[in-house]
């Protein structure tokens, strides 16, 4: 769960990720081992080495799965975060493109206003798009 979140949060540097999958081992280590004596007490033989050597290559894969799976996780956050950022910056720009358009508008009134003398055009004036909400 602290992998996941840290994760999810933006981070994604390798040596943090690296110390918590040792923690995660560690504390699966200390479970399976903890679930071992107390089954080792109720059963009169202990487990055979050859079982504790496939649980250990099974726990070895599953790390690697949840690795993988965070790799995966910290790419999907990273893509979402840069197409976040183009939109923000499309919405910037086409804000930043009705105000000139506003501006440009507002300064051939002014124009118009302050020369007179000029002919008005044959064609009526183009109208601005409406502003966006």
């Amino acid at each position: 769960a602290l992998r996941q979140s840290y994760l999810r949060s933006g981070g994604h540097d390798p040596a943090i990720l690296h110390q918590l999958l040792q923690i995660q081992l560690e504390a699966t280590v200390l479970e399976k081992g903890s679930a071992g004596l107390r089954r080792g007490r109720r059963m009169a033989e202990p487990p055979s080495t050859g079982t504790h050597g496939l649980d250990a290559a099974l726990l070895a894969v599953e790390l690697e799965n949840r690795r993988l799976e965070d790799e995966l996780l910290a790419l999907k956050v990273r893509r979402e975060r840069r197409a976040d950022a183009g939109s923000r910056e499309a919405q910037r720009h086409r804000e930043e493109l009705a105000r000139l358009q506003a501006e440009v508008g507002m300064l051939r009134c002014h124009a118009e206003q302050t020369r007179p003398w000029l002919h008005h055009p044959a064609f009526p004036r183009p109208i601005a798009p409406p502003l966006p909400p």
